[in-house]
């Protein structure tokens, strides 16, 4: 059990750095400095493929920001540009969702540095029977739903599912 804590706590720390994974549901802006043209602004769909002018279907789930503009630049340098200057740029985060006890339960877009208790007041806040220690996080690790109990300063991350208990006194 400590070793799956151990990994569980090394995955989330690695998940909230600064190296955010793209995934479905994400809505990206990729810009090529001087190139106007080539400016797109794209909400990745579940299969988690893009297209772009002069290249082949780019396969992006999984990729950082930087991961995507040097793939990008790499295929545009030469052929179609000398030097280009490709960045990406995250306009819309995927959603996490949180249900239960809280005011307005639902899906919420995610937003940088985001913990349980910024997540409970984005819904409004806890209901009036909610409990406030019974509160969980499932989110998928390596491929496999995890279920872990959380508290007011887990870390949440897009795609995690929030279930507020009752309290039952």
């Amino acid at each position: 059990m400590r070793f799956f804590m151990f990994c569980l706590l090394f995955f989330i720390g690695q998940a909230t750095g600064s190296e955010y994974k793209l995934g479905a549901g994400d809505q990206i802006q990729i810009t090529v400095y001087g190139e106007e043209d080539l400016t797109n602004q794209i909400k990745i769909d579940k299969s988690g493929v893009i297209s772009f002018p002069f290249l082949s279907d780019i396969t992006v789930i999984g990729l950082s920001t930087k991961n995507l503009a040097s793939k990008i630049a790499n295929g545009l340098r030469g052929d179609y540009l000398i030097d280009p200057q490709v960045t990406v740029s995250i306009v819309m985060y995927r959603p996490f969702f949180i249900h239960g006890q809280v005011k307005r339960p639902g899906g919420y877009p995610f937003q940088e540095d985001l913990t349980l208790d910024k997540a409970i007041a984005i819904a409004g806040g806890l209901a009036a029977r909610a409990s406030k220690s019974s509160w969980n996080i499932t989110r998928l690790v390596d491929g496999k739903k995890a279920v872990f109990d959380a508290n007011v300063s887990s870390a949440i991350l897009p795609d995690d599912i929030i279930e507020i208990e009752q309290s039952f006194f």
